[in-house]
């Protein structure tokens, strides 16, 4: 969360090289997250929480595919129904309009 709030912070300067940065050194912190609880479906929802917010970190740094499998995995274990919508919405609204606005 650290390199979050200074990404916002960066944001907030202007500094888009900064941001860039931070955005992927939260996203490899968030995914190496994940990737602990990945087969522990019984940490829901935490499991699925640390997914959606690597994925949702993914797609900032546009490494869309990885956000589809963090989705992926998220979805293939037992989250709450909430965070499913959310991943789903992420899924459609985010990763597949950016994946079409690339030409992917």
């Amino acid at each position: 969360m650290e390199f979050v709030d200074q990404a916002v912070l960066a944001r907030q300067e202007g500094d888009v090289a900064r941001v860039a940065e931070l955005a992927q050194a939260a996203f490899g912190k968030e995914r190496a997250a994940a990737d602990l609880v990945a087969d522990r479906l019984d940490l829901e929802p935490t499991r699925s929480v640390l997914h959606r917010s690597a994925a949702t970190l993914a797609v900032e740094c546009g490494q869309l595919r990885d956000a589809e499998r963090l989705i992926g995995r998220a979805l293939a274990g037992n989250p709450p129904d909430d965070i499913a919508n959310e991943l789903r919405d992420l899924l459609l609204t985010e990763v597949y309009s950016q994946r079409q606005a690339i030409g992917l």
